[in-house]
């Protein structure tokens, strides 16, 4: 088996910065889960019609992006490439979230332009997610070697 690279001191503060980071969302989701829009308060009766209008897919999609950013940020810190895949399906889920967030509702022409700059901020963050992962493989700072499981 060939030596482990140390990966340096910034990449395990990043990973761990990136793993608060999702926590955080980890308990907004939670929280949208258990109130809906009351989650986010002050709420309006658009903002009440808008999450009844969601589909039922959008909260698993929201949770599925958390389990997959946290699970990147565990492999990061366990120095494993699987990172990279679940912080793509991260990715991914955040775009099509948001993307269908934004294009098939009036949020918005009701709320303003300014509605997009925090969702662009957490796609800004993902994409620097999957380039932490891409960084950490193409450096040899993760690996992906296959451990034998212990038979019971």
């Amino acid at each position: 088996m060939p030596a482990r690279i140390v990966a340096p001191t910034w990449f395990t503060i990043a990973a761990v910065i990136l793993l608060l980071w999702n926590l955080v969302g980890a308990y907004a989701c939670i929280q949208q889960f258990r109130l809906g829009a009351e989650a986010y308060a002050p709420t309006t009766a658009y903002d009440r019609a808008l999450f009844a209008s969601m589909p039922w897919w959008y909260n698993w999609n929201f949770a599925l992006a958390e389990v997959a950013g946290i699970g990147g940020c565990i492999a990061l810190l366990a120095r494993n490439r699987v990172a990279t895949p679940l912080f793509v399906l991260s990715l991914l889920c955040v775009i099509v979230q948001y993307g269908y967030l934004f294009a098939s509702t009036d949020l918005i022409a009701h709320k303003g332009v300014g509605t997009i700059y925090f969702p662009l901020f957490i796609a800004a963050v993902c994409v620097s997610q999957v380039w932490l992962a891409l960084t950490g493989r193409r450096r040899g700072w993760l690996q992906g070697e296959r451990r034998a499981v212990p038979a019971l």
